[in-house]
Order: C-alpha cells, then structure tokens, then sequence
C-alpha cells in the first residue's frame, strides 16, 4: 500500500476523447460546527531540556519495495518545446526588463514556515517533521501559511500579523523562540501533539490546505486529523477538520467543522472493506460550494478504494451553520480505461480547482466544479507493458460536478460525470540530485557527517553519532537524492474560461539524459450538454538539462495570466524556490528562481540509519500557489541557510557557548532559527505579476 502524501513526524534521531462516465452519489451526510478557535498557541507543558528519547516515530505504511519511491520510467520523454530557454546555460537568476507574459515579475519575497518553527511551537511540545506539505491562501491583505502542524498569518510585506507568542511559546531553557507561527492542533482546538515530560500525545494533523474564497470573504483551512492513544497507537478513526474564518480577518474568531473519512461511502466490503484513511486531502471552491478530496486507503491491508470527493454548502459553512449540508460521492470505478475497452479504473488525486476573485466560475448546470486528474499512479491502473513495470499514461481526466446550486437545500443532488482526454506523454520521474548526490556528507551536511562521526569528542563520549543513537549505526551514509513525487495531479486552477494543473514527470530535455521535470496542461471544459466534455487546449514540459523540477504548483488570474511554482535543483544549485510565467496562448516562459537554497538538504529521511534502507528522501508532496488581484503569490520548499558542523553540535560538542537544542543553529536570542537536529526544509513565499 502506498500512502504518500502523510508526513513523517519522528520524535528522535533514535527512532528508526472517450464517453463521459457518471459516478454514485453518497447523500445523507453533513458536516457539523464542533466549535471555535483562534490563531494563537493554547497552554503547554515546557519540555524538558532534551531532544533526544528513545520514543519511536509515527511510520506511514510501507511501501511493497520497503518505501523507497516508485521506479523512474526507463523510457525516454523528449522537450521539444525548448520553454526553459532554448537550453541556455546554468542561469538562475530572477529575470527583469520590461513585462510580459513571459517574463513575470517578482515583488515581495520572504521566508515562511520552516522545521524549526514546526518542531519547536507550543513550547517544544510538537515533532519532527517532513517532508513539508504546504498550504496558501491570500486575501484581504493577509498571506495565510500552513505547513505540516503549523500556521502563520503575514501581512503582504512578509511580517507575522499574529501576537507575539514569545512569553507563551518560548522552549523550556531555549532562548530562541518561534516568533509568532502557531500549532495546528491549538488552532482546531486539541491538546499538544505530544506532551514531552509525559510522553502523552493527542490528534495527529496533517496536510493541510487553505482557500479564501472573494465571495463569502472567508479563509477556509482543512486538515486531515487521525485520532490516536495517549500513547501514540492510531485508532484508525479519522475526520477532515474544516476552520472557517468569521469574517475575512484571520486574526480573529474561526468556526471549527468536521466530518468522517473513515467511510468510502460505498458500504460494499469485499477486497477493499475499510476502515478507511482519507489521505492527501486538498480544497477547491465554485460559486456554491467548498469541495474537498481525498485518496481512500483500506487501513487493513493493501489496497486503494478510490478518490473521495465531498461537496460542502459554502454559505453555510460562511454563516457558521450547526450543521452544513454535505454531499459524498466515491470515484471507484468511474474511469474507463482507453486500453481496454469495457474496463474502468477508480479516480487517484481528483484535485478540485480554486477560481480567482469572484467572476471565474463556472455557472452552467446550475452551477458547476471542475476538477483535474490523471492516470499513471499504480494505486489506480496497471504498469504498461514493455516499460519494466512503470507507470506511464498519455491521458489525463476532467471531472465535473454539476447541480452545486442545491448545496443550498436540506438534500443535495449533484451529479458527478467525467471525461478522459488524450495528452502529452508523462511518467514516473527519477529522483532529484542534489549538489553532492552520492557522496559522503561533509561538515555543510551536519546530520549525515554526524551519523558518520567515530572521532568527535562530544558530551556522550567520542563519535557524534553517539548523541543520537542508542547502538552504533553504520557510518556510509551519502547525500541524497530527494523525493520527485510520482505522477499525481498537482495544485488545479480554473480561470479564464479554462482549467489548469501541472504534474511531476520523467523528461529528456533537449533530448539528454533524463530528469525530473514539469507536465502541465490547459484545457477547455464545457457542461453546455448537462455532462462535462473537454478538449486540450494547450500542453507541454517544463525542464531544462541537467537540473530537476519537482511540485509544481499553478495560479492563474482572471485575464489567463499565471505563475508556476515548483522546487529546483541542478549539479550545483542547491534545493530552490523556482517559477516560470505559463499562459493559455504561449505556454511557459524561462525558469526564474525567487530565493536560491543555501545548503544540501540535510532530512532524517535521508538516512539509512534513521529510516531503514533504502531511505526516501522526502522533499514534499505539494506546493500551493495563490492569486490575489493581478498577483500571484506562490510558496514552495528550499533550503534557507546553511549551518556548519561546529555550529549545529555546539554545547554537545563541549562548547561553553551555543544553543541549548542540538543542531538548531540558531544565530542570535530572539532570532529563529530555520532547522533542527534532524533537518534543515524552510518554505518560500512570493509574490509574482505575470
């Protein structure tokens, strides 16, 4: 089974052109109000002074090849498009001059959310974790963040507009605290995920995502919430936890939602009978309603019981309704597959599309949703024959629900259909590399040089890899090679009359050796029939070689006008915050990078002697991307500072001087830091007028 998308928390370095098919419709389910919370950090019991247990960390399951990532597609996938220059030479520099479509321009950009906020809010009292999975949304002046287990609310200069939470959110003995970013389960109203003088841990949140939505004037923040123990057992119950702005103030009063997901709403047992995990959660939003997916994974045993599609009354939801009229519909079996007429596949990641502003809508049907999927993910079809067990498709799938207008009544009747478009070629990617790929870590990789370490005095005896495990690992770690996701849609936008998504895939560029790359498509959907029928209207690649893109993310605003965010790396940039322009009409223009990393990813999934071999690196599962005005802000992960050896060990190396956590490199009291012992992932925010 393979649940990708669930970060990794660990509490120590100790721890190991077909015919539209219609779908079921689930009714007599809604979602209630079970409360009410603010941005701001609820009580805690300081940690203890250290960071090191012996506690396990909360695994996902493993993959049937032990969790190292799908296999890269052995075939060759050509650029002809030539969109990141004409295979110009290493050149990663943000672009000026005059504007144009092709050549956006970057205004505000700053640092977001990073591991050591993740790790260290509600004074210490939450885990590591990775890889980070990020959330956007931008309206009313406000940047809204969530990452992981955190939140923080920027105005649009880049400054927390969040209270101050130093006297409150200090760590015990730490004199750097987190600023003002704040823990997702005092913002949905739980308990800390884990009490570190006790060891008792409370709800365990994950993926988050977020929307303002221009016609309720209302931020919407979801989460996947998994119900465990005190002592950390999961107990299979899960529910999405839906925030709702009372007014467009994220400052202020939210209204906290739930519903169940651990239901596929089919109730037909058989070979994949639940209990259910509604993984990787996202949000899209029409004129009528919030609509939120998810992948449903049988809890006991392998396999994949379809994309989950749950349509919510936004103006319920907006006026803080005791209960919100909700519509649940399971994709399985609702795909056809081109190659074997008769057969039909479940939907995998049915992403729903977020519009700009108020007027991108579509109304037809009486109100209709767009969402974008596509077809080369093992959960949800088969490899292709001749391709040594890859999964490779050239088709993507557009979704339409229709008849949203009647969310507004006691008894929803929408209707989901879909349509299988033909498309550019795309597949299962290689993995990232990154400077360094493959060779031993040096004293810039502290984490990795450490587990290495048999000859460093430090305060537990000689060898640093004593600070961090119980018994002596093996000492051939390597710098990795980071995660480039599979081939599962990516964040989806309808504007202009058309939809957009772009996904990771193989790529030749210029027709060289293979790497990580971008597939994006624009098409045109229509609902004039009753059902949904689409043409491609624009595709393409995004790549340049020699360098990896990976989790790309599109904003679109109402005149067709858009920014691609995505990850980047090459033989010596290391991991990125990149973006390009694309446009309906001329595709994508040169790859741009907002903020240049400063350091090899450096992330306790990067190591054998922390995750078992092969370790899998985990960069991320998805950015996000934002559209305010003519602006759109994007987000996505890099590698912020660099940190050296003697730094990141300091008191545990024997120093009189430094910090008091190991490995968080903090430079100054009051200052942040951006990672941690076990990692070193920051976020990038900008904002780019196409």
């Amino acid at each position: 089974m393979r649940i990708s998308s669930i970060s990794v928390p660990i509490l120590a370095l100790a721890a190991l052109g077909l015919p539209a098919t219609q779908a079921q419709a689930e009714s007599g389910s809604s979602a209630h109000l079970v409360g009410t919370s603010a941005a701001a950090t609820g009580a805690f019991t300081p940690s203890g002074s250290g960071d090191v247990t012996d506690e396990e960390f909360m695994g996902e399951p493993d993959d049937a090849d032990g969790d190292a990532g799908p296999d890269p597609y052995p075939g060759t996938i050509t650029d002809r498009s030539l969109s990141d220059g004409h295979g110009s030479s290493h050149s990663i520099s943000v672009k000026s001059g005059q504007k144009a479509k092709s050549n956006p321009q970057l205004g505000t950009s700053f640092e977001g959310l990073n591991l050591f906020q993740q790790r260290y809010a509600r004074g210490g009292n939450q885990f590591t974790v990775e890889p980070p999975d990020q959330a956007l949304c931008v309206g009313n002046g406000y940047v809204l963040e969530a990452v992981n287990d955190v939140l923080n609310v920027y105005d649009k200069h880049g400054t927390s507009v969040l209270p101050d939470n130093t006297a409150t959110n200090v760590v015990s003995g730490f004199p750097t605290d987190v600023g003002h970013a704040v823990d997702l389960n005092s913002f949905f109203g739980y308990a800390p995920a884990i009490n570190r003088s006790t060891g008792v841990r409370a709800q365990s949140i994950t993926d988050p995502v977020c929307l303002f939505d221009a016609a309720t004037q209302r931020f919407f923040v979801a989460v996947l919430t998994l119900e465990t123990t005190p002592a950390g057992a999961l107990t299979l119950q899960n529910h999405i936890d839906v925030a709702v702005s009372r007014t467009a103030d994220p400052r202020g009063t939210w209204n906290i939602f739930t519903f169940d997901v651990t239901g596929d709403g089919t109730n037909t047992g058989g070979a994949n009978a639940g209990p259910y995990l509604g993984d990787y959660p996202h949000i899209g939003a029409d004129a009528n309603g919030i609509y939120v997916t998810t992948n449903a994974y049988p809890w006991n045993h392998n396999g994949f019981a379809g994309a989950q599609i749950y349509a919510l009354s936004k103006a319920q939801l907006a006026a803080g309704a005791p209960t919100v009229s909700m519509q649940h519909i399971d994709t399985s079996g609702s795909v056809p597959l081109p190659s074997d007429a008769g057969s039909t596949q479940p939907g995998f990641t049915v992403w729903p599309a977020q519009s700009p502003g108020t007027g991108s809508y579509e109304l037809g049907a009486n109100g209709t949703e767009y969402l974008l999927s596509s077809t080369a993910a093992d959960e949800a079809t088969h490899p292709v024959a001749g391709t040594g067990g890859s999964y490779v498709s050239s088709t993507v799938v557009v979704w339409a629900l229709t008849n949203t207008a009647s969310l507004a009544s006691a008894t929803p009747a929408l209707s989901l259909s879909n349509k299988v478009v033909p498309s550019e070629t795309y597949a299962i990617p290689p993995k990232t590399k990154q400077p360094g790929a493959g060779t031993a870590p040096t004293t810039a990789t502290p984490q990795g040089y450490c587990i290495n370490d048999t000859t460093t005095s430090t305060i537990a005896g000689v060898g640093c890899w004593r600070l961090l495990f119980g018994a002596q690992p093996a000492h051939n770690e390597v710098v990795s090679t980071p995660d480039s996701n599979d081939t599962r849609m990516q964040q989806v936008t309808y504007a202009n009359g058309k939809l957009w998504g772009a996904l990771d895939t193989a790529l030749n560029p210029e027709g060289g050796a293979q790497r990580a790359g971008i597939a994006w498509f624009v098409v045109k959907p229509s609902v004039a029939t009753g059902s949904v029928s689409a043409k491609m209207a624009l595709q393409g690649y995004l790549g340049r070689a020699g360098a990896d893109l990976t989790y790309p993310a599109i904003g679109v605003t109402p005149s067709g006008r858009g920014v691609m965010a995505f990850s980047y790396t090459d033989a010596t940039t290391y991991p990125s915050a990149g973006y390009a322009a694309i446009d309906g009409l001329v595709g994508t223009g040169p790859i741009s990078v907002a903020a240049e990393g400063k350091a090899t990813d450096d992330g306790f999934t990067s190591y054998k002697a922390q995750v078992g071999n092969p370790p899998r690196t985990r960069w991320g599962d998805y950015g996000a991307a934002a559209v305010d005005g003519s602006s759109v802000w994007i987000a996505s992960e890099y590698v912020a500072s660099a940190c050296d050896y003697t730094t990141w060990g300091g008191r545990f190396f024997g120093a009189t001087t430094g910090d008091n956590k190991l490995g968080t490199c903090a430079s100054a009291p009051g200052a942040a830091g951006s990672r941690t012992a076990l990692g070193n992932w920051s976020t990038r925010i900008s904002q780019v007028t196409p």
